[in-house]
C-alpha cells in the first residue's frame, strides 16, 4: 500500500458570465496587479469584464508576458509589485501566464535572489496571494502550485514548485475560448494530451484506475 495526502485548496468558478465573481474573490482593500499577455483580451471581451468586476478597486497593470515566460520580464513585474505595494495578483490569460504570476507571487517576498527559487530549489517561505482568469484550456496551471520560467541570459528554462503558489481561485467561463484561433485550441488539445500520455507511458506505477481514465482521453 502507498500512503499518500491529497489536498488542492483552488477554489474552481466554472460557467458563463463567472467573471463577474471577480468582485467576492479578489479581497477588498487590496491593491491588485492585474497580469496578462500580448492583448488578446483586450479584444475579445474579457480585459473590459475584469475591469468591470474591478471597478473602484486599486490595480495596476502588467502587460507582456510572453509564452514561455521570462525571467527579466517577471522581475520588472516583481519590481513594481515591491515598489507599488501590491497585495494581490490577478493572472488573466493561459498557462504562462499563470506560469509568470506564481513566480512573481513567490519571488516578491524573497530574501535574495529570485532566480534561486529556480536554479537552486530555495524554499518559498511566504508568497502573496493570487488568482486567475484562464482563457486557454491546457496545462492545468490554474489547479497547481508549479511554474516553468525560461531566463534569456543563462540559456535555461526552469521549474519550481510551491504549495504557497496555488490559486487562492480560477475562474473557468468557457466563453473566454470561443474566440481562440483553431491553432491556439489544437495546441491547448495537444498539450493536455501529451501530459496525460507522459504520465501513462514512463510514469513506473501499478494504477489500473488511473490508466484507463487516461486511455479514455
Amino acid at each position: 500500500m502507498n500512503n499518500f495526502t491529497y489536498r488542492n485548496p483552488v477554489e474552481l468558478v466554472f460557467g458563463k458570465g463567472t467573471i463577474a465573481e471577480l468582485r467576492r474573490l479578489v479581497p477588498q482593500g487590496d491593491k491588485v496587479l492585474f497580469a496578462y499577455g500580448g492583448g488578446s483580451i483586450k479584444k475579445n471581451g474579457v480585459y473590459d469584464q475584469v475591469r468591470a468586476a474591478l471597478e473602484g478597486r486599486d490595480v495596476l497593470e502588467f502587460a507582456g508576458i510572453e509564452p514561455n515566460p521570462r525571467y527579466e520580464t517577471c522581475m520588472k513585474a516583481v519590481d513594481l509589485c515591491r515598489r507599488e505595494g501590491v497585495g494581490f495578483l490577478l493572472a488573466v490569460g493561459g498557462g504562462s501566464v499563470l506560469d509568470a504570476v506564481k513566480f512573481i507571487a513567490a519571488a516578491v517576498p524573497f530574501q535574495g535572489e529570485p532566480w534561486d527559487i529556480l536554479a537552486k530549489h530555495a524554499k518559498v517561505e511566504a508568497a502573496l496571494p493570487l488568482g486567475s482568469v484562464l482563457t486557454l484550456p491546457a496545462t492545468g496551471s490554474e489547479m497547481n502550485g508549479n511554474s516553468v520560467i525560461s531566463r534569456d541570459e543563462t540559456r535555461e528554462k526552469l521549474a519550481f514548485y510551491s504549495p504557497l503558489v496555488y490559486p487562492k481561485f480560477s475562474i473557468l467561463d468557457p466563453e473566454t475560448t470561443f474566440t481562440l484561433p483553431p491553432r491556439q485550441t489544437a495546441n491547448g488539445v495537444v498539450d493536455a494530451f501529451a501530459h496525460t500520455m507522459e504520465q501513462y507511458m514512463t510514469y513506473p506505477a501499478d494504477a489500473p484506475l488511473q490508466d484507463r481514465m487516461a486511455e479514455a482521453i
